[in-house]
């Protein structure tokens, strides 16, 4: 039987989500990211139990990014950088237009650049060029100021400020850290955020996370 997804390599594998079988390479490569496979799912759990050589380097290469970009925070800028990456992984732009690493970097930069204008006492907005740079810094102050109002706490304008730079440094020291690329930071961010999802889930069903490990990227903001 032919994949139906691929629709050129054997189909071996039963799919519990799919309901179908499809070939191995689909199996591996889609994987919670096409497929909404179920935490019961024999080839999910392996996979996770046991990643291979190359996905595990690909993780200590994220893991070491993250904590490098976070490197310099205090405990109360590290609780916020956490939440700021967590808001840029599952931030949804324009379907046209993608955002880069460029972008992100444009966006922090002229959100930090507003935030450290404020702490010295002057009102000013700083915009980036593109028009997805701005969406996304837009976005991240109104998150800012809901995280604020939920938490009964002002964010200090130079906590804000302090995080973003890390942030823009980040973003756009990515293809000198990770290899070229226009979005290696984000997909970083995106890969290191969906571990630590996963790490709460196990932690709120009662199972052992381990703080911090380079090997499975499983870091506990």
């Amino acid at each position: 039987m032919q994949c139906p997804l691929c629709e050129r390599r054997q189909a071996r594998r039963r799919c519990p989500a799919l309901g179908r079988e499809i070939c191995a390479v689909c199996c591996g490569s889609k994987r919670l990211s096409e497929i909404a496979c179920p935490a019961d799912c024999g080839y999910l759990v392996s996979a996770q139990a046991h990643p291979p050589a190359a996905i595990r380097r690909q993780h200590e290469r994220d893991l070491g990014f993250i904590i490098a970009m976070r490197e310099g925070l205090s405990q109360i800028q590290s609780d916020l950088f956490w939440a700021v990456l967590t808001f840029v992984a599952g931030f949804e732009g324009d379907p046209l237009l993608k955002l880069t690493d460029q972008d992100a970097a444009e966006a922090a930069g002229s959100l930090a650049a507003t935030y450290e204008t404020a702490d010295r006492g002057v009102i000013y907005e700083h915009r980036p060029n593109s028009l997805v740079a701005q969406r996304l810094a837009t976005d991240i102050q109104r998150f800012l100021a809901e995280l604020a109002r939920e938490s009964g706490r002002p964010v200090p304008d130079r906590d804000a400020a302090v995080v973003l730079r890390h942030l823009e440094k980040g973003a756009r020291e990515a293809q000198r850290i990770l290899g070229e690329g226009p979005t290696n930071a984000l997909d970083a961010i995106g890969r290191v955020m969906q571990a630590v999802g996963r790490a709460r889930a196990d932690e709120a069903s009662g199972k052992d996370v381990p703080v911090e490990t380079s090997g499975s990227v499983i870091v506990r903001p």
